[in-house]
């Protein structure tokens, strides 16, 4: 039986400058089982980075607002902890791997002291000699010579600089890890490399993931249930078949999203991209939000109204297609 580690219920999260309210997250559902692996997909705007700052309370102080929701991890209320509570959780209890390395970590300041830093942090028992042993282990535990810690950010490529940056997630061995696009800045080898290794180090770990990126290569190596999020909701929901199944139903945005994709095995003039952009988070559109894109949009169902969420056999979609 799987054992519950994170449920997020009708999470909202605006950003409120003046009298302008960005409306980045919109009443998602999310759950995340010990061990296991979520794939957060959508394009750049859907909202899935502005979800992993909310769980780790880490909005913008003055103009991150979380007007209504609750995240709950281990069974213990995030948005309730004092600022004690909140040190011991980040890093602690749950990590994140940030989207660029290269502006990530501290330019002045050697690599091993960074992943030390964050040890002495949540374990000030350690003496010296045992964070430097844990340095060490880190270090190797992600590929790179403890022989190397003492050297600067600068010294690494962007790959290596990457590594570094897991070896500090993973330096209190958290119960969940959050990948924030953890590819995006590296070539496809070592993207390649760099998933294989953070695929090793969960199992090794037992540590659960979530996956945010909009490569659906990505997904399809390294989750286990996924998330399609556009305009801040979750537009389809399920387990990595469940999404990657051509026979089964499919949100209209979800059949877009693989339709913009080449394969290798048919030759084709152009990709079939997804009409229009996201809309404003400030002015989002009325009833579904996918409606403006939307090839297969009914005026009298789709444009008002709150959009039904078809379940069957853990799958969701949220569209009137299924109803």
């Amino acid at each position: 039986m799987s054992e519950k580690l994170l449920e997020i219920e009708n999470l909202h999260v605006h950003y409120v400058v003046g009298k302008d309210v960005v409306k980045a997250v919109n009443g998602i559902n999310l759950k995340v089982d010990k061990g296991e692996t979520l794939g957060l997909v959508g394009e750049t705007g859907a909202g899935k980075t502005t979800t992993a700052l909310a769980l780790l309370r880490l909005l913008p102080t003055y103009t991150g607002k979380i007007p209504e929701g609750s995240i709950q991890f281990e069974d213990v209320d995030v948005l309730k902890m004092n600022k004690k509570a909140l040190r011991a959780f980040r890093g602690g209890s749950v990590s994140m791997i940030f989207q660029d390395p290269m502006t990530s970590l501290n330019p002045v300041m050697m690599v091993g002291k960074q992943i030390g830093e964050v040890v002495k942090l949540h374990n000030k028992e350690m003496t010296k000699e045992d964070v430097e042993q844990r340095v060490d282990e880190m270090l190797e535990l992600v590929g790179i010579p403890k022989q190397r810690k003492n050297e600067y950010p600068h010294q690494f490529s962007g790959g290596m600089k990457q590594r570094v940056m897991i070896a500090i997630a993973i330096a209190c061995q958290p119960a969940l890890l959050i990948a924030d696009e953890p590819t995006t800045a590296l070539d496809v080898t070592i993207q390649a490399q760099v998933l294989n290794m953070m695929r090793n180090l969960k199992s090794r770990l037992n540590s659960a993931m979530i996956m945010i990126t909009h490569d659906m290569g990505v997904v399809a190596s390294i989750c286990d249930k996924v998330a399609i999020m556009y305009a801040g909701e979750i537009v389809e929901y399920g387990t990595l078949r469940d999404i990657f199944d051509s026979s089964l139903d499919h949100h209209p945005y979800t059949i877009g999203l693989f339709n913009s994709i080449p394969l290798l095995n048919e030759r084709t003039d152009r990709l079939q991209p997804i009409d229009g952009l996201m809309p404003d988070p400030s002015n989002l559109p009325s009833g579904c939000k996918f409606h403006p894109r939307c090839k297969s949009c009914m005026e009298d169902k789709c444009l008002e109204g709150n959009v039904p969420v078809f379940e069957k056999d853990g799958h969701q979609i949220k569209c009137v297609l299924f109803q």
